[in-house]
């Protein structure tokens, strides 16, 4: 019996699993821009009573569909209007498409316990864990995007085609709501890796079975209302969110988030660390090495990898999530890999020493860089980032040592449950990372000097910068001044002209009868007297952003 048998031994697990992703959700301000974006849209959403219309600081924001705004809005309306609450979609997220894993893993091996270790490899695995601790919108698309892909799994591997009919259903709900959460990918590539999967495998029959009727009503059941109302509601939608931000977004330049094609090739070994050195294992288990996946089973999961990753590198338009729905179904590749390794299955020796030659690549250099980039980086608070890094860098260290040890002694059956609790430890470690990453770009802080020397009636200027959470946390709608960034399409559809403004009108402003109060970054600080014509007062600084006056 292994160490992850057991209702006893699994209930810890999931223990550790809770503990881990909800430790501290709450604790530290959010991380601008992205999490001060996505729950200002919602909170505006609920005191304008408006939840077919986004807006951002009060102005029409189209760049995403709806239902992660209306899932955080649901939070606050059940915890209130804080981190913690911000924060959990995300995190029930990314804990559902563990456990979507775990299921798919079993069917897919007839294992359960490789079902087991298959999901704790997802949960640990540092850009699962990351995006599951962000208020973005990229682990909810992920958990509908799973939630679609399971659904297919399941049906593919049901030798009774009439009890599939669920699965399918699933599937098309899932592509239904990904669609909802960040558009059209949601649907493209999840039925793009249904169709090549069936043609690949040469199921050329059950092609149409894929398109039930039912199904195809229920993905537009699902999508049309929405897209309909808010089309109607604002004729401008259609040509900025289809056009814009798909076409545009994914052939042209146009965000400025150019990458190399290579992006993320490292990108997704660094995500998957600390099980890195299981990618080779992992590319004999789709191969069907062990007996454990099929051939078919194994080469959904490929196409599971590639599509998304292509597809994506293909794109003028990278940032690092975009990925996260490549790490599920590698995920049950290397956790078929471990199940394989803790039976001591032929091979296991040499395995176990790729394992550790190949993870000692990458966690050593990636240790060693988290030393030297506090040390060593002139940018302001990256020295106070050591403190933070040190625990995580010391987790993956003995994460590395404990797989060498095991390895030497030949502790093959409980190697996989041993490394799954320290890759947690490592995880709850580099959660340490987000408290610092807050402590530079929250504008919890400051928005707190801003309410202690503040009153009612003052102008509130953010200064170039958006700081898109000081509206969140002041529950107020604040002056743009010298930036419009991604409020450029709703500030040109605005109607008073005040909220956004030049270096000029700021001037005037500044120099009025009017009490203001302007936040900006530090880096910002020493423009401000420029712009102003005359040395402003301070009111106070923290990392995140120095607070002036014009009284």
């Amino acid at each position: 019996m292994t160490a992850l048998e057991g209702r006893r031994s699994r209930i810890l697990a999931v223990l550790l699993v809770l503990l881990v992703y909800l430790w501290n959700l709450g604790a530290y301000g959010l991380i601008d821009p992205d999490e001060g974006r996505y729950a200002e849209i919602p909170r505006e959403m609920l005191e304008s009573g408006d939840l077919v219309t986004p807006r951002l600081n009060y102005v029409k924001y189209f760049e995403k569909p709806v239902l992660h705004y209306w899932l955080t809005a649901g939070s606050f309306l059940v915890l209130g209007r804080n981190e913690f609450a911000a924060r959990l979609v995300p995190v029930l997220c990314g804990l559902g498409g563990c456990l979507l894993t775990l299921f798919l893993a079993r069917r897919m091996t007839g294992s359960a316990r490789a079902g087991v270790l298959s999901a704790l490899v997802l949960a640990s695995s540092l850009l699962w864990f990351g995006v599951s601790r962000l208020n973005i919108i990229d682990m909810t698309l992920t958990f509908f995007f799973t939630a679609a892909l399971f659904g297919y799994g399941m049906w593919s591997s049901e030798p009774d085609r009439s009890r599939g009919r669920p699965w399918l259903l699933l599937f098309y709900a899932g592509m239904a709501l990904a669609t909802l959460s960040k558009g059209l990918i949601g649907v493209v590539l999840p039925g793009g890796i249904a169709v090549l999967h069936l043609l690949f495998a040469r199921r050329w029959r059950e092609l149409p079975r894929i398109f039930p009727p039912s199904g195809i009503a229920l993905y537009f059941a699902l999508t049309v209302p929405w897209f309909w109302a808010v089309c109607r509601a604002n004729p401008d939608f259609f040509d900025f969110f289809f056009v814009r931000e798909h076409l545009m977004r994914y052939l042209t330049k146009v965000h400025d988030r150019y990458e190399p094609f290579w992006f993320f090739v490292p990108i997704l070994l660094a995500g998957l660390v600390p099980w890195t050195g299981m990618l080779l294992e992992a590319l004999h288990a789709a191969r069907g090495k062990w007996s454990f996946l099929s051939r078919d089973s194994g080469r959904l999961l490929g196409l599971w990898v590639a599509l998304p990753f292509l597809f994506f590198s293909l794109s003028d338009s990278k940032l690092i999530p975009y990925v996260a729905p490549c790490m599920p179904p590698l995920a049950i590749l290397i956790g078929t890999a471990l199940e394989a390794l803790s039976q001591g299955r032929a091979g296991a020796v040499p395995m176990s020493r790729r394992f550790v030659i190949l993870n000692g690549m990458v966690l050593l250099p990636l240790a060693s860089a988290g030393v030297l980039y506090p040390v060593l980086s002139s940018r302001p608070g990256a020295g106070d980032l050591l403190a933070h890094t040190l625990p995580a860098l010391a987790a993956l260290l003995l994460f590395w040592g404990a797989s060498l040890a095991m390895h030497r002694r030949r502790s093959f059956s409980l190697m996989p449950a041993v490394l799954c609790v320290l890759a947690l430890l490592n995880a709850f470690a580099f959660s340490r990372g987000f408290e610092a990453k807050a402590r530079l770009d929250s504008p919890r802080d400051v928005a707190a000097l801003v309410r202690e020397r503040g009153r009612e009636g003052d102008r509130i200027v953010a200064y170039r910068s958006l700081m898109q959470g000081l509206s969140f946390y002041l529950g107020r709608r604040i002056v743009v001044a010298g930036t419009l960034n991604e409020l450029e399409f709703g500030a040109a559809r605005e109607e008073d002209p005040q909220w956004f403004i030049d270096a000029a009108q700021l001037r005037r402003l500044w120099n009025g009868p009017d009490r203001v109060l302007l936040v900006t970054k530090p880096r910002h600080a020493g423009l401000l007297a420029s712009d102003l014509g005359r040395e402003p007062v301070r009111l106070g600084e923290t990392p995140g952003g120095v607070l002036f006056a014009n009284f």
